[in-house]
C-alpha cells in the first residue's frame, strides 16, 4: 500500500467539516432546546432571551450553568399544582364546622366529639340523620317530633295519644 498525502489530507478535511458540521448542529439545537425549555418555565420576555444568549455564547458549558439555574418545574406544572392545592383547600372550607367549638366535624356525625353540641337529630320513623333546623324528614317525609300539623284536626292529633283509665269516658268533641 502505497502512502497518499493528498487521499489523507482530504480524509482530514471531509472529516473535519462533518465534525465542524455537528459541532455547528449541536451548538444551534442547544440554543433551541434551552429557549423552548425556558419558555415553559419563565414567563419573562428578558429572561427567556437570557437563558438562549448563555447557551448560545458559552455552548456545552452555558448549557451546564442554564440546567443549575432554571426553574425546577414548568409553567404547567406549577398551575396543576396551584390547582391542586385550591382544591385541598376547597375540601377543607366544605367541611361543616361545630356551632359550638367551631372544629371541622363530618357530616354523618351526630354529635361533636370535642364539645359535644348535638349537630344532627334522628327521624323517629326511619332513624336517619336530619339537621337540627328540618321539620321533615327528607328520607321518609315523617314530621318532627314536636311539630304542628296545619291540616290535622284535634280527633287526628289525640288519636294517637294513650289515654290513662280515670280519662277512658272522656269525649272528645269534633266541632272544636
Amino acid at each position: 500500500m502505497t502512502f497518499d498525502p493528498v487521499f489523507f489530507s482530504s480524509l482530514t478535511l471531509v472529516l473535519t467539516a462533518f465534525g465542524g458540521a455537528f459541532l455547528a448542529a449541536l451548538w444551534i439545537s442547544l440554543v433551541v432546546w434551552t429557549y423552548r425549555d425556558i419558555r415553559a418555565r419563565a414567563r419573562d420576555p428578558l429572561v427567556q432571551t437570557l437563558a438562549a444568549l448563555l447557551v448560545a455564547v458559552l455552548n456545552v458549558p452555558g448549557v451546564l450553568v442554564y440546567l443549575i439555574l432554571r426553574p425546577p418545574r414548568t409553567l404547567e406544572e406549577e398551575y396543576q399544582r396551584t390547582l391542586e392545592e385550591e382544591a385541598l383547600l376547597q375540601a377543607l372550607e366544605d367541611l361543616p364546622l361545630c356551632p359550638g367549638c367551631e372544629r371541622r366535624v363530618k357530616e354523618d356525625w351526630q354529635v361533636c366529639p370535642n364539645c359535644h353540641t348535638k349537630l344532627k337529630k334522628s327521624c323517629h320513623n326511619c332513624a336517619k340523620f336530619m339537621d337540627l333546623s328540618w321539620n321533615i324528614c327528607p328520607f321518609c317525609g315523617t314530621p318532627a317530633l314536636g311539630m304542628r300539623l296545619e291540616s290535622t284536626g284535634m280527633d287526628d292529633a289525640l288519636r294517637g295519644l294513650k289515654m290513662g283509665d280515670d280519662q277512658s269516658d272522656v269525649k272528645v268533641d269534633s266541632a272544636s
